[in-house]
C-alpha cells in the first residue's frame, strides 16, 4: 500500500517538474507531454458529449487547446493537480463550444428546410450532452453539500437523519422552529453559546422567543439542524427550509 502511494506522489510530482519545464519555454516537452496525454483528452470530451470523441472530431481539437491552456496557466499552489486543473478546463471549454454550436445551429433550422430533420437532431443532441453535464455538476454539488454537513451535525452529536426524523409533522410547527432557529442565528450571543458549547441555549432562548420552554426542548434537534443550514449558507438545503416552511 505505501509502495502504491509512493509511486503515486513520484508520478505526480514528475508531472508537475515537466509542466515547470515547459513553461519555462520547452516546447519539444509540451508536444511530447499534450501527445501522450491525448487518451485523457479524448475520454474528458467524450464524457462531455456522450459519445466516443475521434481525433478528427472538433470536439476533440477544443480539447486538445484547452489541454494546451491548461498547461500554461496551471500552478501547483493552488492545490489542485494538473489533471484536475485539466479536466475542469477542457469540459468548460467543449460546452462553451457545444452551446455555442447550438445557437448557430438553431439559426440554421430557420434558414434551411431541407436540412431540417438532421439539423434539429444535432441541436438536441448537444443540448442534451450540456443537460446532462451540468445536471451531473449540480449532483456531484449536492453531495458535497450534504458530506459537509453531515460533518457539522456530528459535532452536535447529530446525524442528517436527525433532520427529518425531528422534524415536526404539522406544517405550522415546522415554521415555527425554523423562525427559532433564525431568530438564534440573529442573536450574536446566542449563536456563540450554540457553536462553543455545542448545545441549544434554551433557558437564554425562551426569553426571546414567543413559545414554551417545552416547545423548544421539544424540537431541539430539528432547531439545531436547521440553525447549522443557516450559519453555512448551504444553497442546496437552504430549498429544504423554504420547502418546509411553504410544506
Amino acid at each position: 500500500m505505501l509502495g502504491l502511494l509512493f509511486t503515486a506522489f513520484k508520478k505526480k510530482r514528475s508531472l508537475e517538474e515537466t509542466v515547470l519545464k515547459i513553461q519555462r519555454g520547452d516546447l519539444s516537452l509540451r508536444n511530447d507531454t499534450i501527445e501522450s496525454f491525448k487518451p485523457f483528452i479524448a475520454k474528458t470530451v467524450s464524457s462531455v458529449c456522450r459519445r466516443y470523441i475521434y481525433e478528427s472530431d472538433d470536439e476533440f481539437s477544443i480539447g486538445l487547446i484547452a489541454f494546451n491552456e491548461a498547461i500554461d496557466k496551471y500552478s501547483p499552489d493552488k492545490g489542485r493537480s494538473l489533471l484536475a486543473f485539466a479536466e475542469t478546463l477542457v469540459k468548460r471549454r467543449v460546452i462553451d463550444y457545444l452551446r455555442s454550436q447550438s445557437k448557430r445551429k438553431e439559426i440554421l433550422l430557420d434558414l434551411s428546410l431541407n436540412d431540417d430533420d438532421d439539423q434539429s437532431h444535432i441541436y438536441i443532441d448537444n443540448e442534451n450532452s450540456i443537460h446532462e453535464f451540468e445536471k451531473q455538476k449540480e449532483t456531484e454539488k449536492r453531495r458535497e453539500e450534504i458530506h459537509l454537513y453531515i460533518t457539522h451535525l456530528q459535532d452536535f452529536g447529530l446525524s442528517f437523519e436527525d433532520l427529518v426524523e425531528n422534524s415536526p409533522k404539522h406544517a405550522d410547527a415546522r415554521r415555527g422552529a425554523i423562525q427559532i432557529a433564525k431568530r438564534l442565528m440573529d442573536d450574536d450571543e446566542l449563536k456563540e453559546i450554540l457553536f462553543a458549547k455545542k448545545r441549544l441555549p434554551v433557558k437564554q432562548l425562551e426569553g426571546k422567543v414567543e413559545v414554551s420552554r417545552k416547545t423548544i426542548e421539544r424540537n431541539r434537534k430539528y432547531i439545531i439542524a436547521v440553525a447549522i443550514i443557516i450559519n453555512g449558507d448551504f444553497l442546496y438545503l437552504n430549498d429544504y427550509i423554504k420547502g418546509a416552511i411553504n410544506g
